[in-house]
């Protein structure tokens, strides 16, 4: 299949990632949802929130999946609160679709920084929750405190360390978003994504680009 219910939306299999976006880009992503782009990742971190200001100048419809992700360089309660924050400020959204921890950090408890999260969910400006980085082990205690949608993590061709989780993650039917999902490996970009799509029913990369013409390449493999 090359659509996937993802955080409550019915996405195509590729979506679009965003880690070098800025303003200036703002037709790109609008052009890029003509294109059929339906999923667009982002993060706090990412151009200073710059990439999130872009996204939210665009004024994406309803029917596109925004995912941002928060906590890099502190996952203290009260960093994520801010961040959460400033995210929906520069989404111009009430309700972020899907927001991940960006990653987990020794120092603070995961169940607290989730905590966290978890409030903004009741609180109904976060519909659905993901994380990053993150093991097998770390994926469980997180589901004790708040549903998981979406696992994203490091594979591609060349670095399968997550093939296991891959396939436990299917079998419970929850989403993997591999990012890097071109770096390495064999064949041209369109090989790489047919690999991953081919790879596990749950796979959803997110190759980032900001060439119009890579990006239809990147979504011609669907069909």
């Amino acid at each position: 299949m090359n659509n996937l219910l993802l955080a409550g939306v019915e996405v195509p299999r590729v979506g679009l990632g965003t880690n070098r976006l800025t303003p200036e880009h703002t037709d790109f992503i609008r052009a890029a949802i003509d294109a059929g782009v339906r999923h667009i990742d982002t993060a706090r971190l990412y151009q200073g929130g710059a990439s999130e200001q872009a996204i939210g100048a665009a004024n994406v419809p309803d029917d596109v999946l925004v995912a941002t992700k928060g906590g890099w360089n502190d996952g203290s309660p009260q960093n994520l609160h801010a961040e959460i924050e400033q995210s929906l400020k520069a989404l111009d959204t009430d309700a972020i679709g899907l927001y991940y921890l960006h990653k987990i950090h020794p120092g603070t408890p995961l169940e607290d920084s989730l905590g966290a999260i978890k409030e903004h969910v009741e609180k109904g400006n976060i519909r659905f929750v993901g994380i990053s980085n993150a093991t097998r082990e770390q994926i469980e205690l997180a589901r004790s405190v708040v549903d998981i949608a979406a696992v994203q993590n490091h594979y591609n061709q060349a670095e399968r360390g997550d093939d296991a989780l891959i396939d436990q993650l299917a079998a419970e039917g929850t989403v993997y978003v591999p990012f890097y999902p071109l770096k390495g490996g064999d064949g041209s970009n369109a090989d790489k994504l047919r690999w991953l799509l081919e790879r596990s029913p749950n796979v959803l990369p997110i190759p980032g680009t900001l060439n119009i013409e890579h990006l239809r390449e990147n979504l011609s493999v669907l069909g």
